[in-house]
């Protein structure tokens, strides 16, 4: 970081983004890199650093969905029974990245437009064991590939499936994101890792920002106004997938 003020600004700005992502039960790993190219951190501390915040956030969100009764085991074990051995492999592979980053930006970007269309805030479907096993796999995988903990895809795609409420898809994307980034974290922590010396700072910012989001997600938001603000969440990832 260049002064203080930049370090300053940089803090707060991670509070606001945790707030943010926690209110729709995410760590926040696309906001967080986002944040971090544009202040030029360097490429060596952004993932390791990204990996903590979003298990700090996640696992707050975790606890406020938790305590709130929103959990449902059932909607989690199938999908993270697959997602972490694929999110292993996804990310043993080298892709051409910018192409992938485009795809998946494009991904986004049509979940989050669906998202904005009225629609139906209730779950219709039960979830079938089969699919959602199979889903966790595909999610696991673009995971590794792309560097994040998950939820941008899982959320969504609970919703859109009409598999779970939008405060129950949050609450189960928590979790889901909490337990991958460990995974995460322990697979980079088998290489050569350095954190950088204002991370703590940081991270005290956005325990602050995810508990007042995941909070207001968890006793006071509305279903829809949760589902819109997944929406927003989801724009800004896929302009960070293509700009970053």
């Amino acid at each position: 970081m260049p002064n203080d003020f930049m370090l300053v600004l940089f803090i707060l700005l991670v509070g606001v983004v945790a707030a943010l992502y926690a209110s729709v039960g995410h760590g926040g790993a696309s906001g967080y890199l986002a944040i971090m190219a544009l202040f030029g951190v360097g490429a060596a501390f952004m993932r390791p650093s990204a990996l903590i915040l979003n298990i700090a956030v996640s696992a707050l969100a975790t606890f406020a969905f938790v305590k709130a009764g929103h959990f449902r085991w059932r909607l989690l074990w199938p999908f993270i029974v697959t997602s972490i051995p694929f999110a292993y492999w996804g990310g043993t592979l080298a892709i051409d990245e910018t192409a992938f980053k485009i795809l998946v930006a494009a991904t986004l970007l049509l979940a989050a437009v669906r998202l904005f269309m009225p629609q139906k805030t209730i779950a219709t479907k039960p979830l079938v064991t089969v699919d959602a096993l199979a889903c966790g796999a595909t999610i696991g995988f673009l995971s590794g590939l792309v560097g994040v903990g998950g939820g941008i895809f899982l959320t969504p795609l609970l919703i859109l499936c009409a598999w779970a409420t939008p405060r129950e898809a949050a609450a189960v994307s928590a979790p889901f994101i909490f337990l991958n980034s460990i995974a995460g974290l322990v697979g980079l922590m088998s290489q050569s890792v350095s954190f950088p010396d204002w991370l703590w700072w940081t991270c005290a910012s956005a325990i602050v920002g995810g508990w007042f989001g995941a909070k207001w997600s968890a006793d006071t938001a509305s279903q829809t106004g949760l589902r819109l603000m997944l929406g927003f969440v989801l724009l800004i990832a896929a302009v960070k997938f293509v700009t970053v």
